[in-house]
């Protein structure tokens, strides 16, 4: 369903890590030869205060919104080779981050990061006569980053192009618009060139490996469930610059811990030209220190969609308000003398998004 796609688009921002898509293989559902054009705005509101006194900042002092508002894009295409085999291709940002201290009585003030990528995805589906398809397919991810700290670290990041790959099952049951799908996502390892605080170095960061499974039903006359389940690994990613670590005491960026997303909907076609529908989504904490430049932990969302259709285009608009799991940062060793130690509390947290897609088949 469209408006289900939307509204997920819109809610990707507040996922785990640093994910910006959640690597659906919808598209290679779609009927016939189709093409696609999404947007999506995303305006999260993340602040916190400081827990401790240091560097002649103190205690109670608030963050103020420290994560940017960012635009995420995508455009798939989708045909059908012959009566068993379809093909599909997707472009996306997969990842990223966005970020600025602004605040100077916080002690992160100033810093900032950006964290920048281009997914494409070709992907082919086989078709069987028992309901069942299997598919696959490569994906290649462009990332870049960079980053000026409060201490005067800066780090900037080659921008490396390398592949990965997909495999899935489906079954489906056209009768009651029934499908479900399960897809594996490999990892992907990028080895950076980088130069930090002006000083040539290397690292290497592997984007996670994931599972998708993803599935809807019709439970009444135009009336359809459908959900997903995305499990990604995030204690595989991590960005462990030589330069940083030995001055700080410790990783720039990991995770501690993987994270589940749950997300269930109801579609309801109205008429032949209208369609709409509401969403839930949750994300379980995993009550772990957060990064400083990601302090978040979980979430639970709410969505709502509209698609309309004319002739052979459709036009989805959604939108999704979280709210964003409270979490804890940790104070770098080298400034804190010690792991373990909470720098900034951060409650109360949410986000606005609002994404549209237009859909036509040819």
């Amino acid at each position: 369903m469209g408006a289900a796609a939307v509204v997920a688009c819109a809610g990707a921002a507040s996922a785990g890590g640093v994910e910006r898509s959640t690597q659906s293989v919808g598209i290679l559902f779609e009927e016939g030869n189709y093409v696609e054009l999404g947007f999506a705005r995303v305006a999260p509101d993340v602040s916190g205060v400081q827990l401790f006194d240091a560097l002649g900042k103190f205690a109670g002092a608030s963050s103020g919104d420290m994560s940017d508002d960012y635009t995420t894009w995508s455009l798939g295409f989708k045909t059908d080779l012959s009566e068993r085999i379809s093909f599909a291709l997707v472009i996306d940002e997969p990842i990223g981050a966005d970020l600025t201290y602004g605040d100077l009585d916080y002690i992160y003030a100033p810093s900032t990061a950006s964290l920048d990528s281009v997914g494409v995805t070709g992907m082919l589906r086989y078709k069987f006569d028992n309901q069942v398809s299997i598919y696959g397919g490569i994906r290649g991810v462009r990332t870049s980053g960079t980053a000026d700290l409060f201490t005067g670290y800066s780090l900037t990041t080659s921008t490396e192009t390398d592949f990965g790959y997909l495999v899935g099952i489906a079954w489906e049951k056209p009768e009651i618009a029934a499908r479900v799908a399960l897809t594996y996502n490999s990892a992907i390892t990028h080895d950076f060139d980088a130069v930090e605080n002006g000083i040539p170095t290397e690292f290497t960061t592997k984007l996670p490996e994931s599972v998708n499974l993803e599935f809807q039903t019709g439970i009444a006359a135009d009336t359809l469930l459908f959900g997903s389940v995305r499990w990604v690994n995030w204690t595989q990613f991590s960005i462990d610059p030589d330069i940083y670590r030995a001055t700080a005491g410790g990783v720039f960026v990991d995770y501690e811990s993987d994270t589940i997303t749950y997300n269930l909907g109801v579609g309801r076609k109205f008429n032949d030209a209208w369609s709409g529908a509401i969403t839930i989504g949750y994300e379980p904490a995993n009550n772990d220190f957060a990064g400083n430049l990601g302090p978040t932990d979980g979430f639970t969302s709410v969505g709502l969609a509209v698609t309309h259709t004319r002739g052979n285009m459709k036009i989805t608009a959604g939108a999704r308000y979280v709210w964003i799991g409270d979490a804890e940062t940790e104070a770098p060793p080298a400034l804190a003398g010690a792991t373990g130690v909470p720098l900034g509390s951060f409650k109360d947290n949410t986000a606005v998004a609002f994404g549209v897609r237009v859909g036509y088949y040819f």
